[in-house]
């Protein structure tokens, strides 16, 4: 009976995901950055309403529109807005260069840089000249130079020969 009634707002679990918006468009899911990288866990839509999604590996949903459930319905994938620092001044590449040196997430646009909130980051990125603003808005980072992974800290399980102390 418990389990009947832990299960009562479930919808079916993900049958695949879409990278292209359907024609109906059933309810929406609500992301971090964080969020967006999953391979199993079970979300819960914006109208309360709860799926399993259960991919084969670790994958990367900031490139999918959203997920589509085994009976035919389609669940937007939206970004959650989330704090950042929104970064300007005369020399972005510089700040730039610095943010990837500390194996930072960086969302790179025109005018620009986005990094999430860090108050040492944000220290270091003054000290160099730059103008840094606190914001609160999607965050949508580059992947990487291979396109499907991110910038996840110091864990690249791999050796590419620099000692993280």
């Amino acid at each position: 009976m418990l389990n009947v009634l832990a299960n009562a707002g479930a919808l079916p679990p993900v049958r695949r995901l879409l990278t292209d918006a359907p024609e109906v468009c059933h309810d929406v899911v609500v992301l971090t950055y964080d969020q967006r990288i999953l391979r199993r866990k079970r979300l819960v839509t914006q109208q309360g309403a709860s799926f399993m999604v259960d991919l084969p590996e670790v994958t990367n949903l900031d490139a999918v529109w959203g997920f589509e459930l085994e009976d035919g319905r389609a669940i937007r994938i939206k970004a959650a807005e989330e704090p950042v620092l929104l970064v300007t001044g005369p020399d972005l590449a510089r700040y730039a260069w610095h943010i990837g040196n500390r194996h930072t997430p960086c969302q790179i646009e025109s005018g620009r840089l986005v990094i999430r909130a860090d108050h040492v980051l944000e220290a270091m990125l003054r000290q160099l000249g730059a103008q840094v603003e606190a914001g609160q808005e999607p965050f949508g980072p580059e992947s990487g130079a291979y396109g499907f992974g991110r910038p996840m800290g110091h864990d690249h399980g791999h050796d590419h020969g620099h000692g993280h102390g």
